[in-house]
């Protein structure tokens, strides 16, 4: 592949576009830091250009990115900055992506695009590193580690972008999944995340070829409410509360709290399938956080399996407006939450399109 190849601006839906976002991937010396974009992205180009591996693929261009920052330190303003950054370059023509960005929040950022860019044929791959890509133990020059896991990433990744197919993955490991499936599992071994391919709405949702006319009205619809999503995100606010084996007056005066805020999000992390110590207050905090406009979804602090209301000690929530949050995982709960707080704009809509999302499973909470 030539270098002229690799910078091509020319919008095709057929090239690729690659956004470099920060993260361990792109550190370097010691201790690690990462570089700034300016010094990474062209010595990234020319390891591209380089490298036999690379070849076959389509163009690739680079999306010129100003936010490149820790993700640990992402907030939701920062998710939609890149939201905007790909819906601006989607309008142009292009569709394939990959992102580059740190494995903190990797989840929750690619369940997120996930959520905001159903019904659309975008193509987007995130992935990341748990190793930097370059050798800071060679100085006269940037050369490629061979005990990192950053080169075989990037390059499964802009191949699974190349093949095209509508919706957004995230690539790690040598696997794939749909990204709301996907959670961090190890805080430092290469295999740090998981998924699986039972995609859940909306993963499924997107359209595997959208017509030109098709594609422009969902273009103009985000667009149109762009400028009230952007506004939204000042005061969007995704809380959490773990279920502990603590006195239930804890959960509740946590709870209780929060009811003074604005309507926001509430996770509720429950043991096993979603089970949370009753009480009194609870329950009438509960009831009163859904009359002020929260939502408040039910989790389980288990990585796999989701809620269900087969006992007693979890089902009673449902009574009081707790929804049910399937088989979800933490972060795709966040990135919906989320996304409904910043897209929708009364209380009673949100719960009305998360019902509708969850419905779309085939995995809900029966009503009791």
């Amino acid at each position: 592949m030539s270098l002229s190849s690799i910078a091509t601006t020319v919008p095709n839906s057929n090239s690729l576009q690659l956004i470099y976002a920060g993260g361990t991937f792109g550190s370097y010396g010691r201790p690690l830091a990462p570089l700034s974009a300016a010094v990474f992205l062209p010595t990234l180009q020319q390891l591209l250009a380089e490298h036999e591996d690379s070849a076959g693929l389509p163009g690739i261009s680079w999306l010129d990115n100003t936010l490149i920052k820790d993700s640990s330190q992402l907030t939701p303003n920062d998710f939609m900055h890149f939201y905007r950054l790909l819906l601006e370059s989607y309008a142009q023509g292009y569709r394939r992506f990959v992102l580059i960005t740190g494995t903190d929040t990797l989840s929750y950022l690619g369940a997120f695009l996930a959520e905001s860019f159903a019904g659309s044929d975008l193509c987007l791959v995130v992935t990341g590193s748990m190793r930097p890509l370059l050798d800071s133990e060679v100085l006269q020059k940037y050369s490629v580690d061979t005990n990192s896991d950053a080169w075989d990433n990037l390059n499964d990744s802009l191949k699974l972008a190349a093949g095209g197919t509508s919706g957004v993955k995230i690539s790690f490991g040598g696997e794939s999944w749909p990204a709301q499936t996907v959670q961090k599992i190890h805080s430092h071994d290469f295999m740090a995340f998981t998924g699986h391919s039972r995609a859940a709405y909306p993963a499924n949702s997107y359209v595997k070829t959208l017509p030109d006319t098709r594609r422009q009205h969902w273009i103009d619809d985000q667009n149109a409410i762009l400028d009230s999503i952007q506004a939204r995100t000042e005061h969007a606010r995704i809380h959490a509360l773990y279920c502990l084996p603590n006195d239930s007056e804890v959960l509740s005066n946590q709870l209780q709290a929060l009811l003074s805020e604005p309507p926001c999000g509430i996770i509720l992390l429950g043991f096993g399938a979603g089970n949370v110590p009753y009480s009194t207050a609870l329950a009438e905090a509960l009831q009163l956080a859904y009359k002020q406009g929260h939502m408040v979804i039910c989790a389980s602090q288990c990585p796999f399996g989701g809620v269900s209301d087969n006992y007693a000690a979890g089902s009673w929530q449902y009574d009081y407006h707790v929804i049910a949050g399937g088989r979800l995982t933490i972060p795709a709960i966040y990135a919906r939450l989320l996304w409904l707080l910043l897209r929708y704009d009364t209380p009673a809509r949100r719960r009305q399109r998360w019902t509708h999302s969850v419905n779309q499973t085939g995995i809900t909470v029966k009503k009791r």
